[in-house]
């Protein structure tokens, strides 16, 4: 199983993590690129300092008790999701249903790719 996050749609929402049942995925700071991208993310969906516009036009100003877009994460949301442990990922899709910025990727060991889409 291969995991990614979009760090450019990535809102920081915790979502992800939050449910996760194999704790496919860590929480980094903006300001460490180096962690951000310390998972399979393609270029292009690396984490370089810049946020997608549209992304963050519909998150900015969400009245929804998360941190979109904070730097650091303060244990409830904040900073960029890292899918760290990938490959214990088991396919269960809760983390593809809550992902605000549907920035997640998997794709399993058969080659089928799987994208998140927020309910």
């Amino acid at each position: 199983m291969d995991v990614f996050v979009n760090k450019v749609k990535c809102t920081g929402c915790q979502h992800c993590k939050d449910v996760c049942p194999v704790a496919v995925f860590e929480m980094k700071s903006r300001k460490d690129a180096a962690g951000a991208n310390a998972d399979t993310a393609p270029e292009g969906m690396k984490w370089t300092g810049a946020t997608d516009p549209e992304v963050h036009k519909k998150w900015a100003d969400a009245k929804d008790g998360h941190k979109h877009f904070a730097d650091e994460n303060d244990g409830t949301s904040g900073g960029l999701s890292v899918a760290v442990q990938g490959s214990a990922c088991i396919l269960c899709q809760a983390c593809l249903i809550e992902c605000e910025g549907e920035c997640i990727h998997i794709t399993d060991d058969s080659g089928v790719r799987y994208d998140s889409i927020y309910k």
